[in-house]
């Protein structure tokens, strides 16, 4: 199957330019899954205009995804802020729009607040951990900072995924931990890892983009440029999860009680 991760510059606040860039994505690349960054609908830095800019899900740009997603014979992944009626905070979404009309989303698990980052301020983390039954497989995915968190694709790969999406909104001085960790991900989970990250400046902030599709014996299948625009097509096999997890079964050889400790122990720390 035919992978693209689109790195391409948004427009801040702009959707609909941005769903433009979505919809001529789709109509050019001919693939069979197309992957957006986080918050790519509206641009990360938006501040106190998130709260105008976040939708419900389904709503105005979702079934425009969806549609597109269709009308292509394509599933689209694309970040955007979801509104959730009568909740105070925003969720950091990442849509899922298949080609056979179906809408999904993951929320991202930890809002990140440190350095630069004030998510918290706008955005609520959500614990759930769906996986996707899609036309192009069996899909997770995690958001950015949640990566660091190899609890969240170690559930992914408990559920026999074929396929981690991370979608990222990492700015440049992140950049060496993002190309550290995504092909350990891949590694440990034995899935195919697609990483799309933001590209462009918004105010003091550089997006590096670094688009890359790692196999899940943790080698690149494709890369894309640094800091300028770029399509990536990978072609993948998913037939080969089967050999790769034969030959290291880190899923099979996993210690439930092993996972319940670790649980245990980090509720012990938040006591103090």
């Amino acid at each position: 199957m035919k992978v693209t991760l689109a790195q391409k510059k948004h427009e801040l606040g702009d959707k609909e330019e941005n769903l433009t860039i979505v919809k001529e994505a789709a109509e050019k690349e001919s693939t069979d899954l197309l992957v957006f960054p986080e918050l790519f609908l509206t641009g990360y830095k938006l501040r106190d205009q998130l709260w105008y800019e976040a939708e419900e899900i389904p709503g105005p740009s979702s079934k425009y995804i969806s549609d597109i997603a269709v009308e292509n014979e394509t599933c689209i992944i694309c970040g955007m802020p979801e509104k959730i009626k009568d909740e105070a905070r925003l969720r950091n979404t990442a849509l899922l729009a298949t080609s056979d009309g179906e809408l999904y989303r993951y929320r991202k698990s930890y809002a990140v607040n440190f350095g630069p980052f004030e998510e918290k301020r706008y955005f609520e983390g959500d614990p759930g951990l769906p996986v996707f039954e899609t036309p192009v497989g069996k899909i997770g995915i995690v958001i950015c900072y949640d990566v660091f968190f190899p609890e969240l694709t170690k559930s992914y790969s408990l559920q026999n995924v074929d396929i981690i999406a991370v979608i990222s909104g990492s700015p440049s001085v992140t950049r060496e931990f993002f190309q550290k960790i995504i092909p350990a991900r891949a590694i440990e989970t034995t899935s195919f890892v697609l990483f799309s990250n933001l590209l462009g400046r918004e105010e003091n902030t550089f997006f590096w983009g670094g688009a890359e599709v790692i196999s899940p014996a943790g080698r690149s299948l494709g890369r894309a440029k640094l800091f300028e625009e770029d399509m990536l097509n990978v072609e993948i096999d998913l037939d080969m999860i089967e050999k790769y997890r034969k030959g290291r079964p880190v899923i099979s050889d996993t210690r439930p009680e092993m996972m319940y400790r670790a649980a245990d122990i980090s509720s012990e720390r938040r006591r103090f």
